[in-house]
């Protein structure tokens, strides 16, 4: 099983109980189901809040009091406009002998050969689509960039993965670039020739006598 999670049924689920759960410091939740029906509960927001950014799309061990535990994914994470404090989540149940589809964060690990040159990094896909078995779903997917010089690419395709996951994102979609540096790209600009200028339209009229 992933990540533990504690919970609390909620019996009152209206709008203003939510409002007042959020200034106990409590996050309001729902627990959907394929097979079951869907939940109201509410968690602890010191508990949940390290969860999300260590393990965002992990499987969690949802333990509901009264209730019991039930293996659960994120499905949507709501947050306040101003403050992005977490203000609702939504859990999907999932079978744990069942595929599921999930998101999985890509990991970017050493610093790239053609950064130390002056290039400049850029990351194009931050997470991955994958399907495969809850209990084989990884943390994350690691890419190793130290041997990626300017003007290289390392593609979806590239990513190394256990054969049991399946990758659901585009083969050819780009993970991380390393581009050009900005100040050799207007030099390049620079040493262009000039386009020559248009001849006028008309010729000017010649002065009256």
């Amino acid at each position: 099983m992933g990540v533990a999670l504690k919970g609390n049924t909620r019996t009152n689920a209206t709008k203003s109980e939510a409002k007042q759960l959020r200034r106990q410091g409590k996050v309001p939740g729902v627990v959907y189901g394929k097979t079951t029906d869907s939940l109201t509960v509410v968690l602890e927001r010191k508990e949940l809040v390290p969860l999300l950014r260590s393990h965002p799309n992990a499987v969690i061990d949802l333990n509901i009091e009264g209730v019991g535990k039930r293996p659960v994914l994120i499905s949507g994470v709501q947050r306040d406009s101003l403050s992005q404090d977490v203000i609702h989540i939504d859990f999907h149940q999932i079978n744990m002998n069942e595929p599921v589809k999930a998101t999985v964060a890509i990991e970017v690990v050493g610093e790239a050969a053609g950064v130390k040159e002056g290039g400049i990094l850029q990351v194009e896909t931050a997470q991955l689509d994958v399907r495969c078995l809850p209990d084989d779903l990884p943390d994350s997917v690691q890419v190793d960039i130290s041997s990626l010089g300017i003007g290289e690419n390392i593609l979806v395709s590239d990513l190394k993965l256990p054969e049991n996951v399946e990758v659901k994102t585009e083969a050819q979609d780009v993970v991380v670039t390393v581009l050009q540096p900005q100040k050799e790209v207007e030099e390049t600009t620079a040493d262009e020739p000039a386009a020559e200028a248009e001849p006028a339209g008309e010729e000017a009229a010649e002065p009256k006598e």
